[in-house]
């Protein structure tokens, strides 16, 4: 059977039983069960206390006495349960799980064992048959015991088995059943919960666990990055810059390429001024390289965000850098449709020169006082 890294992680947490099997036995004799003789209570705890040395010899003897008993009367019945219990934690202590679940699941079959013992051994049976690595087994077990009992751990573990089998809908929906009962679940069941709720489609779901998640763990790096992923796929790019922005304030986002992806995502949020004052701060202070494609696209995003004076400087600079026909025709363009005639003189004639034709038609509107219309003529307000 496969495991995924991510039902890997979330397994790693299971229950370890050795000679806590069961109740110990001076518990388990004190339920509301058949009568037991003092012979076989001082048997029994007798083999209790030489578990932990000599886990073998304790096993024989509970096994045998286990089957001499498991025919007779009701005590006889129950006698031979607690023996099975003390053999499945015998068969535990050395690493024989299977053993130990079958222990435990004979225990359960004799009549007449009382019911809430029977579910005590069955949940750890389940838990037995996991470390046995039979997962199916295990959560049908575990499956029937959730219908009488309310526990969020059995829910969280449930929804664990169906990501291991990468049965993605079943894990969201035992995921959502276990977020119900726990009102708190931990840093690492809540970046589960969002693993599986990606997994299985529904984003808006995971990506409000991822954020509870980081909450609490705000260094994880690879957290923010998904969060902001999610947030675009959703068609939330406010929230993904928001999100960018949180992981940055908090330190796990950093570098030049974590910058370059700030800047993208306030350009795809509608925040062109705050991504263009992020690019000009990195270029000035050499964080990022001054290449023409910066450049070019540091001019565009202080003209969306309509700042007049920093667009038509930050053009200019392109321009006389590189000197590309087209770059002095878009800064033609736009200081004729902002009203900077001598500007817009200069550029276009450069631009024709450059071998622009398109040049041509606006010169000749620009003596005519009209410009021709163009989709970069809009006088707006300055974006934040």
């Amino acid at each position: 059977m496969s495991t995924t890294p991510l039902a890997g992680r979330a397994l790693r947490r299971l229950l370890s039983i050795a000679v806590g099997a069961a109740l110990p036995v001076a518990a388990s004799t004190a339920l509301a069960a058949p009568t037991l003789s003092g012979g076989i209570i001082a048997d029994l705890k007798g083999l209790e206390q030489q578990l932990a040395d000599d886990p073998s010899a304790v096993e024989d003897k509970a096994e045998s006495q286990a089957q001499r008993l498991s025919a007779g009367n009701a005590a006889d019945r129950w006698a031979a349960a607690l023996y099975l219990q003390l053999a499945a934690g015998a068969e535990s202590a050395q690493g024989r799980h299977q053993q130990a679940a079958e222990h435990l699941a004979a225990a359960r079959e004799l009549d007449g064992i009382e019911a809430q013992q029977r579910d005590r051994w069955q949940r750890q049976e389940a838990e037995l048959r996991i470390q046995a690595g039979q997962s199916s087994r295990a959560a049908v077990l575990l499956e029937d015991w959730l219908q009488r009992h309310q526990d969020s751990d059995a829910l969280w573990l449930m929804a664990e088995l169906a990501a291991e089998q990468e049965a993605w809908d079943e894990a969201a929906d035992w995921v959502e059943r276990a977020k119900q009962q726990d009102a708190d679940p931990t840093a690492e069941r809540r970046q589960f919960a969002g693993a599986v709720m990606q997994r299985s489609g529904r984003l808006d779901q995971a990506l409000a666990d991822l954020e509870a998640a980081l909450a609490d763990h705000p260094a994880n790096s690879e957290g923010w990055r998904r969060a902001a992923a999610m947030a675009q796929r959703l068609g939330q790019p406010q929230r993904a810059a928001a999100l960018w922005e949180s992981g940055w304030r908090h330190g796990a986002l950093s570098g030049s390429d974590d910058l370059e992806q700030r800047i993208q995502l306030h350009l795809a949020a509608g925040t062109p001024a705050r991504a263009a004052e992020l690019l000009a701060m990195a270029i000035e202070q050499g964080v990022l390289e001054a290449t023409e494609s910066r450049q070019r696209q540091l001019a565009e995003a202080w003209f969306r965000a309509r700042d007049r004076q920093r667009a038509l400087a930050a053009w200019q600079a392109l321009a006389s850098d590189h000197d590309r026909g087209s770059d002095w025709l878009r800064l033609g363009q736009i200081a004729a449709a902002w009203g900077q005639e001598s500007v817009a003189v200069g550029a276009l004639k450069r631009a024709l020169e450059k071998g622009e034709t398109d040049a041509t038609s606006w010169l000749a509107a620009l003596s005519e006082e009209t410009p021709p219309a163009d989709e970069g003529s809009d006088m707006g307000g300055t974006d934040s």
